[in-house]
């Protein structure tokens, strides 16, 4: 038991001190190499749970906790990681929930929106221009505009990334 503790409290401290996902790897590295696991095993451990869909965070907990502690270990290191978030998002959600009729949020949201969408054009653009080289083909602007046009008609978003894949497989 008193391992499974030592587990919880590792990926606790873990994602109290940093944002998650890649960033904690470094902090986790240096809090469980030598402790729960060698140096070969935290490698194939973030190997596996970078190959593997969905969040590598918590795959990167359950598999450190799994070979530490078991099932047990493994459950203890995801609910260690999940709890930080989730009381973060009920907090503010409880927040914003009192706050929502006021004035000056309805003006922040406003505010937000417009800023959120430029954030958004702008890292579609770099990634558009970083995949391209220093100059944009014609081919990578018209798969852009097909999918800009598909969307604007509400499209089904996989259908759409699914079919500009394939369409680059045939391009490029």
């Amino acid at each position: 038991m008193d391992s499974i503790f030592q587990i919880f409290w590792l990926f606790l401290k873990v994602n109290l001190l940093s944002t998650s996902g890649s960033a904690s790897v470094a902090l986790l590295h240096s809090e469980a190499v030598g402790t729960l696991m060698t140096e070969a095993q935290f490698i194939q451990a973030v190997g596996l749970s970078a190959l593997l869909p969905g969040s590598d965070a918590l795959q990167l907990a359950m598999f450190i906790g799994s070979e530490a502690g078991g099932f047990w270990g493994a459950s203890a290191a995801l609910v260690a990681s999940l709890l930080p978030p989730t009381l973060l998002m009920f907090g503010a959600v409880s927040l914003l929930h009192r706050l929502r009729r006021q004035r000056w949020i309805n003006g922040f949201v406003e505010g937000l929106t417009p800023a959120v969408g430029a954030l958004m054009a702008f890292v579609s653009w770099k990634i558009l221009k970083g995949s391209a080289g220093s100059e944009i083909s014609l081919p990578t602007l018209g798969i852009a505009a097909f999918s800009m046009l598909a969307l604007w008609f509400d499209l089904p978003a996989p259908l759409v990334l699914l079919v500009a894949g394939i369409v680059g497989v045939i391009i490029f």
